[in-house]
């Protein structure tokens, strides 16, 4: 059965949101949830409750003592024949004590993590918080993930080359002019990035600016009028989840905004655009080259 399409914004805006959602996310970076949490040798049996954190514990060289995860783990390729315990909003708690984990990655406690804290508390279980909020943030989670699960010298490597990425990123377009951008996240209805800190720190190294930074909401929904009316330099737009990038360039050129007039419009991968993990860099990459494209006017 297919899911409805409200259903299928509601997870998207889900992995979307990050700590923005909600006012009880942690603070830091990782942060534990109950005194339990404090990991005092190396993780052998690991369970991730998003596929970010899937991501970041493949990068930090540990995949293989991933136990289970989330239906929309699906990157790396070996992700995809990890058991699965449930989805972003529903897990089983029964299936997890069965499986016997020595540490339990989340990204805040709310949904599944809610859910399982008390158990997990019980049972002695330590429980994290994985939530970057800049890119920076991305290889420090790396390099404390090779601290929990003993796979140091690798996770350096990896958190090392995602740094000097960012370094190289921030060098190269820190003195640009800014661009203002409009990323389309839904079509029907219409959402936006809002008040991301990761997004939006992303746009920053890429000389950008959302023109819905300041919202309330992290993703808000919106009128085509008012992005009319906000005139962004340039939409970043998802091919895969708006039907293609030439149905949207279509779609506002028709309603007359600039930047599509002017073929100012991009597609990239959501999955690498919105989850917090190591493939953002790359996205933040592409998003910096579409920026630099769209500010020479070409």
């Amino acid at each position: 059965m297919r899911t409805p399409p409200r259903n299928r914004i509601a997870l998207m805006l889900l992995v979307l949101c990050g700590a923005a959602c909600t006012a009880q996310a942690a603070d830091s970076t990782m942060a534990p949830h109950h005194a339990s949490a404090i990991v005092h040798k190396p993780a052998t049996r690991v369970i991730t409750l998003a596929p970010h954190l899937t991501e970041l514990v493949f990068a930090a060289g540990a995949g293989n003592k991933i136990v289970a995860t989330v239906i929309s783990s699906d990157y790396p390729a070996a992700a995809r024949d990890i058991p699965r315990i449930g989805n972003g909003l529903n897990i089983s708690v029964e299936q997890v004590i069965a499986l016997k984990p020595d540490l339990v990655l989340a990204w805040q406690p709310s949904g599944p993590a809610q859910t399982l804290a008390p158990t997990l508390a019980t049972l002695h279980i330590p429980l994290v918080y994985i939530a970057p909020k800049r890119l920076a943030d991305i290889p420090k989670a790396i390099l404390k993930l090779g601290r929990l699960l003993g796979t140091g010298p690798l996770a350096q490597h990896e958190a090392g080359r995602l740094q000097r990425r960012i370094a190289a990123l921030t060098k190269q377009y820190a003195s640009l002019r800014p661009v203002s951008v409009f990323i389309e996240v839904g079509t029907a209805p219409l959402y936006t990035i809002g008040r991301d800190p990761l997004i939006n720190d992303a746009l920053r190294v890429c000389a950008g600016k959302n023109v819905y930074a300041h919202a309330v909401l992290a993703a808000p929904q919106i009128s085509a009028e008012n992005v009319l009316a906000a005139k962004p330099d340039v939409i970043i737009t998802s091919a895969t989840q708006t039907g293609g990038l030439g149905e949207r360039q279509a779609y506002w050129s028709r309603l007359q905004l600039p930047a599509a007039l002017l073929h100012h419009i991009y597609a990239i991968n959501p999955d690498e655009l919105f989850r917090p993990g190591p493939r953002l860099i790359d996205a933040s990459e592409e998003l910096c080259r579409d920026l630099s494209h769209a500010r020479a006017g070409h």
